[in-house]
């Protein structure tokens, strides 16, 4: 037997309210009605509008509707929408997170902020043989699904099996086709994808052109600890560290890989060990996933206390 739910009931909006979201999309030309804020968002769905938005407008406004849950459900009601987030542009409601992403790959969000025709070239890039046996073996039972490769505007990337768009800008390299949208497509520009294996796992990676590791000597390693243009990590045990550590350094054991590889990609990272080899292992696999600027301290913790610091314990 079908049953037939009613409609959700929408209640009727505040005059209060209503007045409130008024004056907000009066002040302003752009509101995102969000989970959190452009600094946090706390949904998967308003981070994806957030990282669209930033793509294309250095200034917006945002509103957490979890701090208020009169906007919170005062905003369904006003705009007949019933889901979070709702984008605003000249005091009407474009749409939710969908429909942003898609009028942002056809070029209509770009219309709409007076901005040029998205760049829709297909970037040049590079799957390795290892790279591939693995996607396909990922993708044998994804039937109707592409491999989209989203890299974001600090070079973050990840990557899903979702169903190709109409719009979307297509590579194909060793037989397989990647889909992107048109700023990810822009920084994918000569990217290789590869397997890598490690002590921590396994699974796809990226290399940027330019992207490797550097090495760097104690003295710079210090003056740019000291003027704040690199950040250290280093990536020995505590036990070792508890006998020769470097101030302003960070541990990797400490911290953890998953919290430091949320650094943006453009930030300067040496790593540092006891006698620079399993530092310059970390810092290939920083380089492996996106950061740009990746050194390893060349003679670890003990050519820093020859160089820089002669009161450092040599063990």
């Amino acid at each position: 037997m079908d049953v037939f739910l009613p409609p959700e009931t929408v209640m009727p909006l505040d005059p209060a309210v209503r007045a409130r979201i008024e004056a907000l999309l009066a002040e302003h030309r752009v509101v995102l009605f969000m989970k959190g804020d452009r600094q946090t968002p706390l949904c998967g769905f308003s981070a994806a509008a957030r990282n669209t938005l930033n793509e294309l407008l250095p200034d917006y406004h945002t509103v957490d509707v979890l701090a208020d849950p009169a906007i919170r459900e005062g905003i369904k009601a006003f705009g007949n929408w019933p889901t979070i987030p709702q984008l605003y542009v000249d005091g009407e409601l474009v749409g939710g997170a969908d429909i942003v992403r898609q009028m942002y790959a056809s070029g209509e969000l770009h219309a709409l902020f007076g901005r040029s025709a998205p760049d829709r070239t297909p970037p040049a890039i590079t799957i390795t043989d290892a790279a591939a046996e693995a996607i396909r073996a990922g993708m044998a039972d994804a039937d109707a699904l592409a491999l989209h490769l989203e890299i974001g505007p600090d070079f973050s990337a990840g990557f899903q099996l979702a169903p190709a768009g109409d719009h979307d800008i297509v590579s194909v390299a060793n037989g397989i086709p990647v889909h992107f949208d048109p700023g990810s497509a822009q920084r994918a520009q000569g990217i290789v994808i590869d397997w890598v294996r490690s002590v921590q796992g396994e699974g796809l990676s990226l290399r940027f052109p330019g992207a490797g590791v550097q090495p760097l000597d104690a003295r710079e390693a210090a003056a740019r600890l000291a003027a704040g243009t690199i950040a250290l990590i280093d990536v020995r045990p505590a036990a070792e560290r508890a006998l020769a550590a470097v101030a302003g350094a960070r541990a990797l054991e400490a911290e953890g890989y998953e919290a430091l590889a949320q650094l943006p990609r453009d930030t300067a990272l040496a790593f540092l060990c006891h006698h620079g080899v399993s530092s310059r292992g970390a810092a290939e696999r920083f380089a492996a996933h996106g950061f740009r600027q990746v050194f390893n301290v060349e003679g670890g913790i003990d050519a820093w206390a020859r160089e820089v610091d002669p009161g450092l314990p040599r063990y």
